[in-house]
């Protein structure tokens, strides 16, 4: 009996696991490939790095999810390089396994422009790793603060620089500044939480720059009114264990964040292909690499341009489109049909979120802000949360945050000092 068609996938992200979803009940044989145990919702992970939510409620076992996908198989490994020429993936521990359709869905990461040595200074945030260590820093801040007798230092160790204003850095910088301002405050005896600085740097002349521009002015304004300082019109040209160099302007900082930049998995270089200056593949039009009718790349690391030439942006409803039209290829090459014609991007609107009651929404033609842009932006993330216990576990804990106050994940769960962690 001849085996069936098998699809390997590189990445349990958006992407990945919506062609994995689509490929429900095709004629194949799939084995999921991740560095990692679990599915993260990428979208809420600043909430666990600034104390809103707890890890488990934004994670789920990958296995979990396809135990009842018997044509799923999921392995935990990392993948190493792709032997086309052979058809196979290799795993850091030398095991090749082969594929008939290889689809990379690898993601990316930070990217320090040239300065990876800023890294263990301003940690960036794509995992759960990293957000545990922003909300470790951050809270050990204050508490180090609580101890320090010399002025400077604690006015340092109060001061938390978020570099980038896309949506991570307005989301993370907002809540960051709620928790000091109006959380912590009573708390503490020998400083006022009050008196933290948070401090959001924009290179370019205006935060949130997708974004309209009135929209983007509605932003900074709120964000003032939470007390945040917005810097824009300079870039960071240095990041230490001290603080940030502002353009020619040093402030001292203890807690650094990095939401500046991305950087696209090795997955053009594992291929021998072109890519961006990004490090993003450039695929074709059906998201197959040029030459390789049997490698798909989709989601952040492959550079896709849209008809108008403007590239399709790396956000998550872009990935599960990717991950959904390549799974109507694959059906359609296995039943013999004629495959979709080239893959379009429809966009569905830009969120973000500035503290705990205010968002702004742009759908095109509409655009929202305020109170009512944030109960739409939660129902929205909410409705894409995996599972009825998730969707029900961060709804109560952000009813609870939006009723007291208080937020519910302000554990230090790892062994550390007082000292400075770094």
């Amino acid at each position: 009996m001849q085996e069936k068609h098998h699809v390997v996938v590189i990445g349990g992200g958006f992407g990945g696991l919506q062609l994995v979803n689509d490929l429900r009940g095709a004629p194949v044989r799939i084995t999921l490939i991740d560095k990692r145990n679990h599915r993260l919702f990428q979208p809420l992970l600043y909430q666990v790095a600034t104390t809103l939510l707890a890890t488990s409620e934004i994670a789920w076992p990958i296995r979990n999810l396809y135990r009842d996908r018997p044509e799923v198989t999921t392995l935990l490994g990392e993948v190493v390089g792709v032997d086309p020429a052979n058809k196979s993936v290799i795993l850091t521990s030398g095991k090749p396994v082969p594929y008939d359709t290889l689809v990379l869905a690898t993601g990316a990461t930070h990217a320090y422009f040239g300065h990876d040595e800023w890294a263990p200074v301003a940690p960036g945030l794509k995992t759960l790793e990293d957000a545990t260590t922003i909300r470790r820093r951050v809270l050990l801040a204050f508490e180090r603060a609580e101890l320090e007798e010399d002025p400077a230092k604690r006015d340092a160790l109060l001061t938390f620089t978020v570099i980038g204003a896309g949506p991570t850095g307005v989301e993370l910088a907002g809540i960051i500044a709620e928790m000091a301002h109006r959380t912590l405050p009573g708390e503490f005896r020998r400083i006022d939480t009050r008196q933290a600085r948070v401090v959001l740097v924009e290179a370019g002349p205006r935060i949130l720059p997708a974004f309209t521009e009135e929209l983007s002015a509605y932003a900074a304004r709120e964000l003032a009114k939470l007390g945040v300082e917005v810097r824009t019109g300079a870039a960071v040209t240095d990041c230490t264990d001290a603080g940030v160099m502002i353009g020619d302007v040093f402030v001292p900082s203890s807690t650094l964040v990095w939401a500046a930049g991305v950087q696209a998995s090795p997955a053009a270089r594992w291929l021998g292909i072109e890519a961006d200056r990004a490090g993003r593949a450039i695929v074709e039009k059906d998201l197959s690499v040029p030459g390789l009718r049997d490698v798909f790349v989709i989601g952040d690391t492959a550079s896709v341009i849209q008809e108008e030439g403007k590239p399709v942006p790396g956000i998550a409803p872009a990935a599960k489109q990717q991950g959904a039209y390549v799974a109507r290829v694959i059906r359609s090459r296995l039943a013999g049909k004629p495959v979709p014609g080239p893959f379009r991007y429809r966009h569905q609107g830009s969120l973000a979120t500035i503290g705990k009651r205010a968002a702004i929404i742009d759908f095109g033609r509409i655009k929202l802000k305020g109170a009512l842009a944030w109960w739409i932006w939660g129902i929205a993330h909410i409705y894409f949360l995996i599972g009825t216990r998730s969707r029900f576990a961060v709804a109560w804990s952000w009813l609870w945050i939006y009723l007291s106050g208080q937020h519910s994940a302000r554990l230090i769960t790892q062994k550390e000092t007082l000292r400075q962690e770094r």
